[in-house]
């Protein structure tokens, strides 16, 4: 790494270790101690409708799912409580009779000892850069302008804008460089903001090619024959606020007249089935869809990128956290896509090559009844721009650490779902299975 993009990613950390420990020396000012993560399972009647009315009351944050209108009876729900409410909330919960398990009983604590004080951490040049460790959006867009700048003959940095606060939305072009026509491939992470194993995936996915392009033979074929559109933060101000503010945001940062609440769902701002079952209308929401389509300039700039490479771009793939699931379309209604096939074929080797890494399942399916029904997803907005294969992940874990996945955790979570993409895209070289073929296999195979 040259001496001024050093001296710079240096300066960028040191502002990020300043603004999340402040004056205090805790990180977030020690916003979360006390803070508690709980499990509750609704499993009587009445037990969902009694969750959504105590979620009003004490205005909880919801981890899974991210809306009440998705909790579903014998579905687990994983909820964020503040100190000041924790007591009196599981007290409710135990008069209702209803179960729960608590997840994390201090949630700065666990904020602590997974992440570390930052200010401590080594920042390493291109060759030793330390894909085992979350990293700063500086940190992301330093190693972006660095990997364009070591590997000419594979990577190509461009913007496609700038995000509400004004700050870059770089993209990569990974692949041979070509004069001929290639198909490519999309994959953005970091869409909302607490979801920190998205960007290192997303970092991840690019070092390994890179590296395995010589002995590979898989891994050659795809970026001779393939170019990937690799946007590591799509969500970037959400992103640089998840470190210096609020680890758990999850919007974008733009600012709503007549409301103090700030931001908006970048997967429910799409224009497709736009804030119907599963967004919100309200500012104050998780799922906010905005007050208009594309209202987020990042994703009309991603929106508008994938208009004018529609010809080219023949896979979409969005990269979340957690649930351990691959889902496909349709996220906002009940039914069948036209090429199901091949797209279910191409889910379920996806997760057979993932399976294979560590043993690790993932359920796969629609996202309308794998996960939950939402309105205005960049999944479905891909599909119904002529997208033909268009996936969305939900990485490690099922809860256990939910959005605080550990740093140890990166690489298998990195390596697993580096086979399951490279699956996925060498679906777009070849020919789908046909019906038979995916039944035989889910005879073999149950993940």
């Amino acid at each position: 790494m040259g001496s001024r993009l050093l001296v710079t990613a240096v300066a960028a950390a040191l502002q990020v270790a300043f603004l999340v420990t402040g004056v205090t020396g805790y990180l977030y000012n020690n916003r979360y101690a006390g803070n508690q993560v709980i499990r509750v399972t609704p499993n009587k009647l009445n037990d969902t409708e009694t969750l959504k009315n105590l979620f009003e009351k004490f205005q909880v944050d919801l981890w899974h799912p991210n809306s009440p209108s998705s909790i579903r009876d014998g579905a687990a729900v994983d909820l964020h409580v503040p100190r000041n409410a924790s007591k009196i909330f599981r007290s409710h919960l135990h008069q209702a009779k209803i179960h729960y398990k608590v997840l994390i009983a201090n949630l700065q604590k666990e904020i602590e000892k997974q992440a570390g004080y930052r200010s401590s951490r080594k920042r390493r040049s291109d060759s030793s850069y330390d894909y085992e460790v979350y990293h700063s959006l500086e940190e992301i867009q330093s190693w972006m302008h660095e990997m364009n700048k070591t590997h000419p003959s594979f990577i190509r940095l461009f913007s496609i804008g700038q995000s509400f606060e004004r700050r870059p939305l770089y993209v990569l072009q990974l692949g041979k460089k070509s004069q001929h026509y290639k198909k490519a491939v999309w994959i953005d992470c970091g869409v909302h903001a607490r979801e920190w194993i998205g960007p290192a995936f997303c970092q991840w996915f690019v070092k390994e090619a890179l590296h395995s392009y010589n002995t590979d033979p898989v891994t050659r074929r795809l970026l001779n024959q393939l170019y990937f559109y690799i946007m590591p933060v799509l969500n970037v101000d959400g992103y640089h606020f998840s470190w210096t503010t609020d680890r758990f945001w999850r919007k974008t940062r733009s600012k709503i007249s007549r409301y103090q609440c700030r931001g908006v769902d970048a997967n429910r701002n799409w224009k497709v089935k736009w804030c119907e079952e599963g967004a919100s209308s309200h500012p104050c929401s998780e799922t906010y869809c905005g007050p208009f389509p594309e209202s987020e300039p990042e994703v009309k700039a991603v929106a508008n990128f994938l208009r004018k490479q529609k010809k080219r771009v023949k896979a979409y793939i969005s990269i979340h956290a957690y649930a351990q699931m691959l889902l496909y379309p349709y996220s906002y209604k009940y039914a069948t896509i036209p090429n199901f096939d091949c797209v279910e074929s191409a889910a379920h080797n996806a997760v057979l090559a993932l399976y294979s890494a560590y043993g690790v399942r993932y359920q796969y399916g629609p996202a309308s009844t794998t996960l939950y029904l939402s309105s205005g997803s960049s999944m479905d907005w891909a599909y119904r721009n002529g997208i033909p294969y268009s996936f969305a992940f939900e990485l490690r874990d099922t809860g256990y650490f939910g959005f605080l996945l550990p740093e140890f955790l990166i690489n298998p979570t990195c390596t697993e779902t580096m086979r399951a993409v490279k699956t996925l895209a060498l679906n777009l070289l070849k020919k789908c299975s046909s019906r038979q073929s995916i039944t035989q296999n889910k005879i073999n195979f149950h993940p």
